[in-house]
């Protein structure tokens, strides 16, 4: 407690010697000349020994970090703002740093802002992830420097996310390249890091939902909060006076999950998990049939996702990028509906056809279906053969890549629902299910069974309410 006491007094003694300093681009470097943050250096070496706080220290020679002890904390902006006359509370400032110091480091996390809206309240369990969404006051308390949350800068950023849906997750010691450049070796894009907990979000509506932006999250250590890494647009609300008032605000897109969904939603999300963990689980093994099953899926939900974060609304896809987000879809499709006794490449493209139909339940939607897939084939054919697809305008193309994402979902969920965990892969199934054999016991049942207990937002129309 001493300790604590003596740090708390040198850090008052520092931030009142940065009150008489003048308002200057050079005063920390001044403060950090004076014998008062000496006072601070050995303070904190006496309440956070290096044994018990190692991530305070440098790696490289073993003293205390002043890159943490300033800016990470939050200190060196207090004493900042102090110097120009903000109304900063100097009390609160020091005990702020005191618990930096000497509280347990924090396990480090990742946080995916996701472009949803979400009830307040959210909180969903997804493998090792979890759905959130933060009031105000929680995101308060997980940043650094909670007594400098009163000022304007921090309340606007901490506004624009407050309320927002993020998956977070024990840092898996991985770098996340949030937008990967030329050249930029630092990692594989955030989204197709976390697709196990993205996918059963995907599946519950057909409304895009992206990833946004990716921080690095230390409770009450470090949260890299940039607003310019959360996309915002401009609503117009009617002020004072009846004058109207420009106010920035998150884009938020179009997947919104209502408070009467939630349970609905969690129950979806708990069951579409296990299934993937069951099927993710066959990686872990040496047996060949499951291992494959696994790398399967994954391609599917990576190559889906990759068309998502390329598609900002169904209108909103780049023209020279279409041609490759289709190819996307077709290569998920392709993942799960090929099955490795498939020798015969001219009939790989009748076999999607077949198995995608039989997935579903009605002539009328096995024929639909049918006719996507062809069309799909037949563009993704012209466009890996250097050919130009000159029949579809862009704004039939796009029409198109809406209608095949929908059939990609439909097959991703039906292919999760329905594979079994004692052979090869589905497609024997579904050869046989195409013609009749063993149709309602491996497919419509077990369809029917699903749709019914745990059903995505919009219950397929192909299957019956019972």
């Amino acid at each position: 407690m001493n300790k604590h006491l003596s740090l708390r007094e040198a850090v008052l003694s520092w931030l009142e010697y940065a009150g008489s300093l003048s308002p200057t681009p050079q005063s920390i470097v001044v403060l950090m000349l004076q014998p008062h943050w000496d006072d601070v250096v050995k303070a904190v070496a006496a309440a956070a020994p290096r044994e018990e706080h190692p991530d305070l220290y440098s790696k490289v020679d073993g003293d205390l970090n002043p890159v943490i002890l300033l800016k990470e904390s939050g200190l060196g902006e207090a004493a900042r703002l102090i110097s120009y006359g903000e109304p900063i509370v100097a009390a609160e400032v020091a005990d702020n740093f005191v618990t930096f110091c000497t509280a347990r480091a924090p396990v480090h996390e990742r946080w995916l802002l996701l472009n949803g809206t979400f009830p307040q309240g959210t909180r969903i369990p997804l493998g090792r992830h979890t759905l959130q969404t933060f009031t105000e006051d929680e995101l308060r308390q997980t940043v650094p420097m909670p007594a400098l949350n009163v000022l304007q800068s921090r309340n606007r950023d901490l506004g624009l996310i407050t309320g927002a849906p993020f998956l977070h997750v024990p840092d898996p010691g991985r770098t996340v390249t949030r937008r990967p450049t030329w050249f930029d070796f630092t990692g594989p894009r955030a989204e197709t890091q976390h697709w196990q907990a993205l996918l059963p979000l995907m599946l519950w509506d057909s409304e895009l939902l992206r990833v946004d932006s990716v921080f690095s999250v230390a409770r009450g250590r470090r949260f890299d909060l940039d607003s310019r890494d959360v996309p915002t647009t401009i609503q117009v609300h009617e002020g004072r006076y009846g004058r109207e008032e420009e106010v920035e605000v998150r884009d938020t897109g179009d997947f919104r999950v209502s408070a009467s969904d939630l349970a609905a939603l969690t129950d979806f999300c708990t069951a579409i998990s296990a299934k993937i963990d069951a099927i993710m689980s066959g990686a872990t093994h040496k047996l060949r049939i499951l291992n494959r099953r696994a790398r399967r899926l994954e391609r599917a939900a990576r190559h889906l996702l990759a068309a998502y974060q390329r598609t900002y609304n169904d209108n909103g896809v780049w023209e020279v990028e279409a041609d490759e987000i289709h190819l996307d879809y077709v290569i998920a499709l392709e993942a799960l509906l090929i099955s490795p006794k498939d020798k015969e490449h001219k009939n790989i493209a009748d076999n999607i056809r077949s198995r995608a139909a039989t997935l579903f339940s009605t002539p009328h939607h096995q024929e639909e279906a049918r006719a996507i897939v062809e069309r799909a084939y037949r563009a993704r054919s012209t466009y890996v053969h250097g050919d130009v697809i000159k029949d579809q305008t862009h704004k039939e193309k796009l029409k198109e890549l809406r209608t095949l994402r929908l059939l990609t979902l439909q097959v991703i969920l039906r292919w999760l629902v329905l594979t079994p965990s004692d052979t090869d892969d589905l497609a024997p199934l579904l050869d046989a299910g195409a013609h009749g054999t063993g149709r309602e016991c491996h497919i419509d049942q077990p369809l029917r069974a699903f749709f019914t207990t745990t059903p995505p937002r919009s219950r397929p129309a192909d299957i019956p309410a019972t």
